[in-house]
């Protein structure tokens, strides 16, 4: 009775610690996310396509230690991984602020993930701790109890990047910086008291590994359509309406907010309508939104598609992460989430690099059209793979093993 109580407690002081962290890396993130594209742009006066080149580099170091971080994960232990991932946010925010060369920016950007693959609801600064952290999670919570717990997550990471936006309209741009790593370094130290099982694997063939295959070819799709927009949505604005950085913070801010509140629904959507229809109904609608998004040329209404689009985006979100945690083992859960990650990142670098050409020479409707196309087929092979209705772990983990066997 009394291994059950401390058990239970140890868990409950796991998620508040995973929380805290949570806190003050998305309010950095949030900063980071609306000063970027302005030192970039603005104070340093480069263009869209240089930053569509950081954003390039910072998304496939992101994914290459992602994944790094989720074999680390699975073989070495997850308290040690997150310890060590969670340093290269507040590292990268140093390197910045002291200096203004491209040459420290770079690889600044490249340490932090600042790949803007996602919007503050959903992430998309530091994204190499993101497989750990879900891993972790995962690990604390019961199987009926993780969607809950992984909206109620993102959504803490989503109110907070907000108020980080909006923050940044207080500070000087570069100040941002020195401000973020401050901020972010703020949970590392309680991440020594965390408690977590590992359940070590063995680097090999995977016994899920059809299952890991489906949602990472999902996952590259997703992650290509996300590359060829979300990074300069707030460029977007800049470049076309020269909006100002403390107009663009109130922006920022609304859209994480009403992001974070859509993805605690992620529980009533994934009772109602199942894992594919939740993905579909939500992704399929801001989709259209993004097709409209650079045609309208009206602030009033590209603020509006600005404010709703990344909430639909990432509605889901908690489901998708619940639904693939569920149906792979736990000895495999690092490197399906970090394998995930890489071909979203992977990908994403690519829609990116395509992104940035295009805006550069002021083509930026292409970018969207391909956007549409691209989540069309997501859709269809979320459909194809899962069908309408979510199957349960077991039955996706007894398929794998017959096909291993």
């Amino acid at each position: 009775m009394n291994y059950k109580v401390s058990e239970e407690k140890n868990r409950r002081n796991g998620i508040i610690l995973i929380g805290a962290q949570r806190i003050t890396r998305s309010v950095a993130a949030g900063m980071i996310n609306v000063a970027f594209p302005y030192y970039i742009l603005s104070t340093l006066h480069y263009g869209a396509f240089v930053i569509g080149l950081i954003y390039v580099s910072a998304t496939v170091a992101t994914a290459v230690l992602g994944y790094l971080s989720g074999i680390s994960t699975d073989v070495w232990g997850k308290r040690g991984t997150l310890v060590l991932a969670s340093l290269l946010l507040p590292v990268s925010a140093i390197m910045v602020y002291i200096s203004s060369s491209l040459w420290m920016i770079i690889p600044a950007a490249m340490v932090g993930g600042y790949s803007a693959t996602g919007s503050l609801a959903g992430g998309g600064i530091g994204g190499a701790v993101a497989p750990i952290q879900s891993a972790v999670l995962a690990n604390l919570t019961a199987d009926d109890k993780r969607t809950k717990y992984f909206s109620f997550f993102t959504f803490l990471s989503g109110a907070t990047a907000a108020l980080g936006a909006l923050l940044a309209k207080a500070f000087d741009v570069r100040d941002i910086f020195l401000a973020a790593a401050i901020l972010s370094s703020v949970g590392l130290p309680g991440l020594w008291y965390l408690k977590v099982e590992e359940a070590r694997g063995k680097i090999g063939r995977l016994k899920t590994g059809s299952t890991i295959g489906k949602f990472t070819l999902t996952g590259m799709l997703n992650g290509l359509s996300q590359g060829l927009i979300v990074p300069f949505l707030i460029p977007f604005f800049v470049l076309v309406y020269h909006v100002p950085k403390s107009e663009m913070s109130e922006y920022a801010f609304l859209s994480g907010l009403l992001g974070s509140f859509a993805i605690l629904g992620a529980p009533l959507l994934e009772k109602y309508f199942g894992f594919v229809k939740s993905i579909v109904f939500t992704r399929g609608i801001g989709t259209l939104l993004f097709i409209v998004f650079p045609i309208v040329r009206f602030l009033p209404i590209s603020v509006i598609i600005y404010i709703i689009g990344p909430a639909l985006r990432v509605a889901a979100l908690p489901i998708q992460q619940s639904e693939l945690t569920k149906r792979v083992d736990e000895d495999e859960m690092g490197r399906a989430l970090g394998i995930n990650q890489v071909a979203r990142l992977a990908a994403s670098s690519t829609g990116t690099g395509l992104s940035g050409y295009l805006m550069e020479g002021a083509l930026f409707e292409i970018p969207f059209f391909i956007y549409g196309i691209i989540m069309a087929a997501n859709l269809y092979l979320y459909i194809r793979f899962f069908g309408v209705k979510s199957g349960i772990r077991t039955e996706a983990v007894r398929s794998d093993e017959m096909e291993v066997k």
